[in-house]
């Protein structure tokens, strides 16, 4: 009677093998290259390109500082993803709608103050990133604004206002750069800034879309169209 093989080690209940920690993503998970740039991004808001190390990135993502190199090398060629794949996208979706305005400056102004409400709602982190980063001396997306975005964005829409107060359909006695400022001042900086002013001014009723209506009418009123 030939003898009995040995039966294949049975594993203990609710222990997890050897290969990855429960909750962590394989190396060819399909979503793991967003999860880390969401974590990357997670990082930067809360503590400042700079100031963050990829293991802290790693922690944040749940992975090992070896699958973050391994995707993504350094540390500036992470930034640069995060910029190409995220930074980048989020502010052509804002582009887009203005360039069908065409000579409607009413329709330029409407479209940049919607398209920026509905950029914050979907990417909540590009205003706390943006005034860390960009409005900070020494932010490292300073040189994004002048060299990818400036040119595509704020410039096209001064070139617009100006050429529409040219036509007099705008007051005289604004500057179509400052224009361009003071829409950035009231849609971005205000969606950055929602935590203070929200608690300063017992205003918790006031949501991103009364902002928006808020700020359509102050610009109404301001800029002599209607």
């Amino acid at each position: 009677m030939s003898p009995k093989a040995p039966s294949a080690p049975r594993k203990s209940p609710g222990r997890p093998s050897k290969g990855r920690a429960p909750g962590r993503p394989g190396p060819d998970s399909p979503d793991l290259r967003a999860r880390l740039l969401d974590a990357a991004i997670a990082c930067f808001v809360r503590e400042g390109i700079a100031a963050t190390p990829l293991r802290a990135i790693a922690v944040e993502a749940g992975v090992t500082p070896a699958l973050l190199h391994y995707y993504f090398g350094d540390k500036e060629q992470l930034k640069e993803a995060v910029i190409s794949e995220r930074v980048l996208p989020a502010f052509n979706q804002l582009r887009e709608p203005l360039l069908n305005a065409g000579d409607d400056v009413c329709g330029l102004v409407a479209g940049f103050v919607n398209g920026v409400g509905r950029l914050v709602a979907a990417h909540p982190w590009l205003p706390p990133l943006w005034v860390r980063e960009v409005l900070c001396e020494g932010g490292a997306l300073r040189d994004v604004l002048f060299e990818r975005i400036g040119p595509q964005l704020p410039q096209m829409m001064t070139a617009r206002f100006a050429r529409a107060q040219a036509r007099g359909e705008i007051n005289e006695d604004l500057d179509p750069r400052l224009l361009m400022v003071s829409l950035v001042g009231l849609t971005l900086f205000p969606a950055a800034g929602a935590p203070i002013w929200r608690r300063l001014l017992q205003a918790d009723d006031l949501d991103f879309d009364a902002l928006r209506r808020h700020t359509l009418a102050l610009l109404d009123r301001g800029l002599g169209m209607g």
